[in-house]
């Protein structure tokens, strides 16, 4: 999430109740993740183990619930909970604010853009020109859709990550991470019937120009779709994962997260990605592998009662 403008690590230091250790006299340009952080971002970390990871990413302010050395130039936000100063920093800057018209007053929809009845489209949302936005599509806020998109009837464009930090310190249980990301759509892709799209937790999620996605498909949040993409029914993909350009995905396949499907490759249909896998080839099974080779798996499992007639001889 990028702030509207640069805020002074002191006033973040303020908001949160931290203590300021390293450069106090810059300023914040945003709060992501850190597998999504650049330079003048905050970042949160609340583990020992991600602790040297945090520190020594593109981030500048590392929201930290331990004191440690700082490299020149960066800032530690020490808190007790990083956790909960991370939602405080997202729910100052990104507040919840209802919108009760179908159309906010602060969307902006392009020339020759038809919104047809029922659907709703939230603040700041932003869709270019010549889309057809069907019945009973939601658009919410702070999305942007480029021109030429088509998305069908009952599909939602930008729902909350479905994103929980693991609490143990009496009982197991699970706290919301507010999302603060975007979804971003370029120019000529068409949404089917009843899609869901997950906003980015605290970055965006993207379908490339000319990806094409079919009924009854989700995709979480930051995950990047690649161009001209074509994925068929009921496809799910999980969250953070890249796809990358004329990928083609057929029904009921299933991505794990924070993967990688490399440029030109097929799965068939029902198969299962927990992965990443190269480009230019075609997949099968799950998990999967070369469709070929599992095809040749399947003639060899139908011989084996024969097989084993000939041993039982």
């Amino acid at each position: 999430m990028r702030f509207e403008k640069p805020v002074p690590v002191t006033t973040i230091a303020q908001l949160i109740g931290a203590e300021v250790i390293g450069n106090k006299k810059g300023n914040a340009t945003g709060i992501n993740e850190i597998h999504k952080v650049e330079k003048g971002d905050l970042v949160f970390v609340d583990h020992p183990k991600y602790y040297d990871t945090c520190i020594n990413s593109a981030a500048t302010y590392i929201i930290i619930n331990k004191k440690a050395d700082c490299p020149d130039g960066k800032a530690l936000l020490v808190v007790d909970e990083p956790f909960e100063a991370y939602l405080k920093i997202v729910n100052f800057y990104r507040p919840f604010t209802p919108s009760m018209k179908s159309i906010s007053d602060t969307a902006v929809i392009g020339e020759g853009t038809v919104v047809m009845p029922g659907a709703y489209i939230g603040n700041h949302v932003i869709v270019g020109k010549d889309c057809i936005i069907h019945p009973n599509v939601t658009i919410l806020d702070h999305c942007i859709l480029g021109d030429d998109v088509i998305i069908q009837a009952g599909t939602v464009i930008g729902s909350d990550a479905f994103y929980y930090n693991k609490k143990t310190n009496r009982e197991i249980h699970y706290k919301k991470m507010t999302s603060c990301g975007r979804v971003l759509i370029e120019n000529g892709v068409e949404i089917g019937a009843n899609c869901s799209i997950d906003r980015g937790v605290s970055h965006d999620t993207i379908i490339g120009a000319g990806t094409k996605l079919d009924n009854l498909i989700h995709i979480g949040h930051d995950t990047v779709v690649g161009k001209n993409c074509l994925f068929a029914g009921q496809v799910g993909i999980a969250g953070a994962t890249t796809i990358e350009d004329n990928v083609i995905l057929w029904g009921q396949v299933g991505v794990s997260k924070t993967l990688t499907i490399g440029k030109d490759a097929i799965v068939y249909a029902q198969s299962g990605v927990k992965d990443s896998i190269a480009g230019g080839k075609v997949y099968f099974g799950s998990p999967v592998e070369d469709a070929r080779e599992k095809m040749k798996e399947f003639v060899w499992i139908k011989r084996i009662p024969q097989l084993w007639e000939k041993v039982m001889k």
